[in-house]
């Protein structure tokens, strides 16, 4: 049976989207009125590269079984949908028009699935030990999540790295690193069998008779999306430097043996708030990885770029650590830097008069 998937965000959503309509499940995006625009008229294009192919695949949502269109975020009818998709920046959620629309989600009470760095608020609130810590600060309005119920609040870890080319139209993505979204499953056993059913129907998909990577995976454990936290302290965060941003290569290998400190910190951070050791991933895949990936994060090139706001998973990992009495020098000073980085661009941005804008 064909679901009707509302993703909000048509960049990094975009994935996501392409994901559900090769399995043939139909995807509203929300967006910009420019790039519904776009999308409406050409549709998408996302590029991964299979499996021992040398180059990536351009992969055409007017090619698809699901249906595909966009529209802005005052047009979107809560009551069409399944399921909604988190896909936009942090920050981004705290527009006008977005606010409005997330009262609108939250009275209707879909089951919502984030594949946000920066997880929901009221995801955060079903970990125990996380449930009375003071981490508003940390988002950008913190009351943009006070109507979620956090047993409807799913969140997926963001593995899977893609950008789009600057080259290219706001419809085209392409993906670096086709790695897997993983999931941690809702409070409510009908929304986790709906979750089963997109997995496997994702999991069935072949192009040219060949498997097509990123896949859904759902987890019991509430603690593996948060293996994510690693990776980003280590390499993401640390592309910022006081100077010019620095590729996540080189903010991971340039001195490893920190970097492996600083990963190994961030687990037993997630260890203290109940995760399994098997919820996380070793060092040394991600140090694997993070050798092919030779640009800076997307914050870094963000704030760098001139974005007053970014996601803060930095922040909200200071906090909890101080919060849990772990405090580590080494994440406090990659806070420091980017609230350096961004109060520079703060003061940029006021003389341009720059405004947060939906994706």
């Amino acid at each position: 049976m064909a679901r009707n998937i509302l993703i909000l965000g048509a960049s990094y959503g975009s994935l996501l989207a392409t994901k559900l309509l090769m399995a043939g499940h139909n995807v509203t995006l929300v967006c910009r009125k420019q790039t519904a625009e776009l999308i409406n008229r050409d549709g998408t294009e996302v590029r991964i590269k299979l499996r021992d192919e040398a180059a990536h695949r351009p992969i055409l949502s007017r090619d698809l079984p699901g249906v595909l269109d966009a529209v802005e975020p005052g047009d979107v009818d809560p009551s069409r949908y399944d399921l909604v998709g988190l896909a936009m920046q942090e920050p981004q959620y705290a527009a006008r028009t977005m606010r409005l629309l997330m009262i609108n989600i939250a009275e209707a009470r879909l089951p919502c699935l984030s594949i946000m760095n920066m997880p929901p608020l009221p995801y955060l609130k079903r970990i125990p030990a996380l449930a009375e810590m003071e981490l508003e600060m940390a988002y950008t309005n913190a009351a943009v999540w006070d109507r979620f119920e956090p047993g409807l609040m799913s969140l997926c870890s963001p593995d899977p790295q893609a950008f789009r080319p600057p080259e290219d139209a706001a419809n085209v993505l392409h993906v670096g690193l086709p790695t897997n979204f993983k999931a941690a499953s809702f409070a409510d056993d009908q929304h986790n069998l709906l979750l089963r059913e997109l997995e496997a129907d994702i999991d069935a998909v072949r192009l040219d008779g060949q498997d097509v990577p990123v896949k859904l995976k759902l987890f019991d454990s509430m603690f593996v999306p948060l293996a994510k936290w690693s990776m980003l302290l280590t390499g993401n965060y640390r592309c910022f430097t006081p100077q010019d941003p620095r590729s996540i290569r080189d903010a991971v290998h340039g001195d490893i043996s920190l970097s492996q400190s600083i990963y190994d910190h961030v687990d037993r951070i997630a260890h203290r708030l109940g995760a399994d050791p098997a919820d996380q991933v070793p060092f040394e895949k991600y140090a694997k990885a993070a050798e092919s990936l030779l640009k800076p994060s997307s914050a870094a090139r963000a704030v760098a770029g001139g974005s007053p706001a970014i996601e803060r998973v930095d922040l909200l990992v200071k906090l909890i650590s101080h919060q849990l009495g772990i405090p580590n020098a080494e994440i406090d000073r990659t806070v420091q830097i980017v609230d350096q980085k961004l109060n520079e661009g703060y003061m940029a941005g006021a003389m341009r008069g720059t405004r947060i804008a939906v994706a």
